[in-house]
């Protein structure tokens, strides 16, 4: 029987994920090459050796997982966890949530999941391969560290089934108004599928989709395991919303994650990608700037009609008559990093472009 394009593709992908498994557990690492020595331990195990201290992580293992929709914080949130000592994100590895929707595709697929079983791939064995070649990608894509933690903007979409893989995982779900969401991903040409960037209030019927589908997930996982945060919040009180995340992830309280833009460029500190568009904003303290910035631009005929296009909007808890939107008062710390980084505009642009051109490293400071 000739195999259609589609099934090839699945054992393809499938044999790819089990030799990139096999090579990985079984190959000598060099230490002049990676910067922490990986090496095989128990069946579903990773060992990360880094210098003097060894890590080994499982399935049992507390992985924080940082999930939004594009543009609503999720950037921010990893590089002041990052900040954390004991807490390692790192960039999107894009991988994962790839691989999640495709999981979730041959699920929903009668015919696919037919084949699968005929072939032998169960649903256990399936889940069994990606949860050891997550792990990896987790585990392997940065340095070691005793937390482990994944920003991947879409993985939650999935947020239930990882749960599962990761029983004792965490979840942060970032969300932000949905116009801002909008205006910010049309704005900085954020290509993400489905999305018509031409187009404000397609683009704000897709934000509602995604974040309804992203909060549902959420309420599956439950209240002790998924943590929603609003990035405008987070923005104007946090040190407070900080010290809420730490304590939900179990994780000891540190003033170093309200001091994120120290820690950038560092060796053992955040590791930033030059290609990813919120870089430029998150090498700065925390400010007000992008709060209320897509206000003047936002079109008034898609303002008008955003109650009926995004109902997510009233659900958490923005006002989508009220224009512009009133957030709240910012800490006075806030304010003053707001004034700081207005008064040094031509040195933080300077440094966001150093950066993106990898001319230098960021550690100076405003004069």
């Amino acid at each position: 029987m000739r195999l259609s394009t589609q099934r090839l593709l699945i054992y393809g992908i499938l044999c790819v994920l089990i030799t990139i498994l096999l090579y990985s557990w079984f190959s000598p690492c060099n230490d002049d090459t990676v910067r922490s020595r990986m090496v095989r331990a128990d069946a579903g195990k990773v060992e990360v050796a880094d210098g003097t201290k060894k890590y080994t992580y499982s399935r049992e293992t507390p992985i924080i997982f940082i999930g939004g929709v594009p543009r609503s914080g999720t950037t921010l949130m990893r590089a002041m966890l990052d900040a954390h000592p004991d807490i390692r994100c790192g960039e999107e590895t894009r991988v994962i949530p790839r691989l999640l929707g495709m999981r979730s595709q041959w699920s929903k697929s009668a015919k696919e999941s037919k084949r699968l079983m005929e072939a032998g791939l169960t649903d256990q064995v399936i889940d069994s391969a990606l949860s050891a070649f997550i792990l990896e990608i987790v585990a392997r894509h940065g340095d070691a560290a005793p937390k482990l933690c994944n920003k991947d903007p879409f993985t939650l979409k999935s947020a239930f089934y990882l749960s599962k893989l990761f029983p004792n995982s965490k979840f942060l779900l970032m969300v932000r108004d949905g116009r801002a969401v909008v205006h910010s991903i049309i704005k900085r040409h954020v290509t993400i599928s489905g999305f018509d960037l031409h187009d404000h209030g397609q683009c704000l019927s897709r934000w509602n989709d995604a974040v309804e589908t992203m909060m549902t997930q959420c309420s599956k996982v439950g209240a002790e395991r998924c943590l929603v945060v609003h990035y405008e919040q987070l923005v104007l009180h946090p040190e407070k919303m900080m010290k809420k995340v730490l304590a939900f992830l179990d994780v000891e309280w540190t003033t170093d994650v309200l001091h994120h833009e120290r820690f950038v460029g560092k060796k053992g500190g955040i590791s930033l990608s030059k290609t990813e568009r919120s870089t430029d904003q998150v090498i700065k303290p925390v400010n007000l700037d992008a709060l209320t910035s897509w206000v003047e631009e936002f079109p008034i005929n898609v303002r008008r009609k955003a109650a009926s296009l995004a109902p997510m909007l009233s659900k958490l808890g923005y006002d989508p008559t009220k224009f512009p939107p009133n957030y709240g008062k910012p800490d006075s710390k806030v304010a003053q990093n707001t004034d700081e980084v207005h008064r040094q505009a031509a040195y933080w642009k300077k440094r966001a472009d150093m950066f993106v051109k990898g001319e230098a490293n960021l550690t100076g400071s405003p004069s």
